[in-house]
């Protein structure tokens, strides 16, 4: 719901400009991320944030498993935040590397993935998501 009201107000992009829907939020607002993401502490839901930059070479190689591992776990939800558009939000979750992806539950971080290492974030997504469905 948090995500339908952002898109209404504006600041969230859903997708990429191609044909096939993306399901990875993106946000282009620091305002629109904290209201997303303090919505989001109320749920067991699996969280992956990937922090990227335009010109990061990794990140644009990471980018087709990140589209492919979010419409293969549906119920995993993926936000994609640009670190020099929303350079306070990767401040604040301690971003260093890009691409660093953080997988959060419940507002807490519960792992983390620096660099394009496509199997271990697959993994980590896997183990996180089976404690999520245990839970």
């Amino acid at each position: 719901m948090g995500s339908f009201i952002s898109s209404l107000i504006g600041g969230v992009e859903e997708g990429s400009a191609s044909a096939e829907p993306s399901h990875i939020l993106t946000f282009h607002s620091s305002a629109r991320w904290q209201l997303h993401f303090n919505s989001a502490k109320e749920s067991p839901k699996l969280m992956v944030i990937d922090f990227a930059a335009s010109w990061c070479g990794p990140c644009k190689f990471m980018e087709p498993a990140v589209h492919a591992m979010a419409n293969k776990f549906t119920e995993v939800e993926f936000i994609k935040i640009d670190v020099d558009e929303l350079p306070d939000v990767a401040q604040e979750f301690g971003v260093q590397a890009m691409p660093t992806f953080l997988l959060v539950k419940k507002g807490k971080e519960v792992d983390r993935v620096v660099g394009a290492q496509k199997d271990e974030l697959e993994r980590k997504i896997e183990k996180h998501k089976a404690l999520q469905a245990a839970a």
